[in-house]
């Protein structure tokens, strides 16, 4: 009901209490929680419903929710197990850049792993163990620096930032050439009459440039999402006290001149 309140999943015990005569705990949290992201995995978030998951643990819906009572809960644990996977240092290194990029990576695997995630709206964070442990490696690497905790939290919001909007656009991309069997190149090369048209008409200088001038689309994605993370490397260095700044950078480097199509980057 509105304005009931709501018990954190981290402060519920992990199996349900058993109440003299009632049936012996015969799952744990872990292998619900389990079956749900290999479900979500195969199918997407939708499928792993509580009626899903009971039907692949042999059990009725119903008793799961002695241990998960509700889908946000079993949203929340999903996150924070597939955090766990994220193969970070117990602490930061002292070279922040390297730590933050290793977090960058380690993040854009993991939701290419699992693009469920992607789907995910931004809503309340998630205080899990394994979530808290990438928490306390990503502030931790900025720390020293002697900055408010405001401005640190705004530096990790850019990384973050990054590395969600360009893996929900290459998850993006996966799901249409899936839906309507056009991977991103074909795709250029069937807009390019229009794209044609758009330039021709001189109305749309900026569009234009883009078009003629722009090779980050026709890098391997690796290179890609390094090229644009350096650039956020470099704003966030820009910030920190005492921080060396790195030397200008050229545009991409050397890129073959690219095709008359349209972009396609995140």
């Amino acid at each position: 009901m509105p304005g009931d309140k709501h018990v954190s999943i981290w402060m519920l015990p992990e199996r349900p209490q058993r109440s003299a005569p009632g049936p012996r705990p015969a799952f744990s949290r872990a292998q619900i929680t389990e079956t749900a992201v290999a479900i979500a995995d195969a199918e997407g978030l939708d499928a792993a419903s509580m009626r899903r998951i009971a039907a692949e643990l042999g059990t009725g819906a119903m008793s799961l929710y002695r241990y998960v009572p509700r889908r946000e809960d079993l949203i929340e644990l999903m996150v924070d197990a597939t955090a766990g996977e994220m193969d970070l240092p117990d602490r930061p290194t002292g070279d922040w850049r390297a730590d933050l990029s290793r977090l960058a990576h380690e993040r854009r695997a993991l939701w290419q792993r699992h693009p469920w995630l992607a789907s995910l709206t931004e809503g309340h964070p998630v205080w899990g163990p394994n979530s808290l442990r990438v928490l306390e490696f990503t502030y931790g690497a900025l720390d020293g620096f002697g900055l408010a905790i405001d401005e640190v939290a705004s530096l990790v919001g850019l990384i973050s930032g990054y590395v969600a909007g360009v893996v929900r656009t290459e998850v993006g991309w996966a799901e249409e050439a899936r839906r309507t069997n056009v991977d991103m190149r074909q795709w250029m090369s069937d807009i390019g009459p229009y794209v044609q048209q758009l330039i021709v008409s001189g109305e749309h200088p900026m569009f234009a440039r883009i078009i003629h001038e722009t090779q980050t689309p026709w890098m391997e994605p690796d290179a890609r999402f390094q090229y644009g993370l350096d650039r956020v490397l470099d704003s966030i260095g820009a910030t920190l006290p005492g921080e060396a700044q790195p030397a200008r950078r050229s545009n991409v480097g050397d890129e073959p001149e690219p095709p008359t199509c349209p972009p396609a980057t995140p």
